[in-house]
């Protein structure tokens, strides 16, 4: 009888509700542990150009925190009365360290170079639509940056298949590329008219979009990818 009053209790939209609210909080709450050593001294930087190659030192515990909130929302199983998500974040988080930062450290590194590049553009002396050509090539590995680490965050391919599958999902599920790119762009703008740290403390919620948002990638990686 207790069981099934569980049951009930755990399966109505109420405690799907609560559920999922409670999942977010404690993802959010460990999503900020682990960024903390890079968000603290990226807040206290300038705004100088200088900074940038800092800034993206700073960043790197974002990388692993954020395929580790991906992992936890993706195992996320709904019912209240059977609720882990600080065990799913860590799980994710150890497991899927050392490949994340495969992804995510070149990623800053190209990223930094592109941003160093267009800042210092005047001092090049190269026509103008080369600055478009950079600024296009930055949203594209952004993009695919993006894709891989979702990919990398919830299945287990080699880092050269991970790229592969980011490449190929960037150009044939437009949906999700133009979904991710609206997704960089609230961000980008949250950053731009507040700050970092307001970004941040939407972690979690980001990373539920991000999963919405790459649901047909994931799919069908699944479906064709998948044993």
């Amino acid at each position: 009888m207790s069981d099934a009053i569980g049951r009930q209790f755990g399966d109505g939209p109420l405690s799907r509700g609560a559920a999922l609210v409670y999942s977010l909080l404690v993802v959010e709450l460990l999503f900020l542990v682990t960024t903390v050593p890079g968000l603290v001294p990226l807040l206290l930087l300038g705004n100088d150009v200088s900074n940038l190659p800092l800034a993206a030192a700073c960043a790197i515990p974002i990388g692993p925190a954020l395929s580790a909130a991906l992992y936890a929302l993706h195992h996320h199983r709904g019912d209240l009365t059977d609720l882990t998500p600080a065990t799913a974040f860590w799980r994710g988080y150890r497991t899927n360290l050392a490949a994340v930062l495969r992804i995510w450290l070149p990623l800053l590194g190209w990223l930094t170079i592109l941003a160093i590049g267009l800042v210092h553009f005047d001092a090049t002396g190269l026509p103008g639509w080369w600055a478009v050509l950079l600024v296009v090539i930055a949203v594209a590995v952004t993009l695919c940056g993006t894709n891989a680490l979702v990919i990398t965050s919830l299945f287990h391919f080699r880092t050269r298949d991970v790229l592969r599958l980011a490449l190929y999902f960037l150009v044939h599920t437009r949906g999700v590329t133009l979904g991710n790119a609206g997704l960089l762009v609230a961000a980008a703008s949250v950053v731009w008219m507040s700050s970092e740290a307001l970004l941040a403390l939407l972690g979690s919620v980001l990373a539920l979009a991000l999963l919405t948002t790459c649901r047909p990638m994931t799919s069908k990686i699944q479906e064709e990818f998948t044993a």
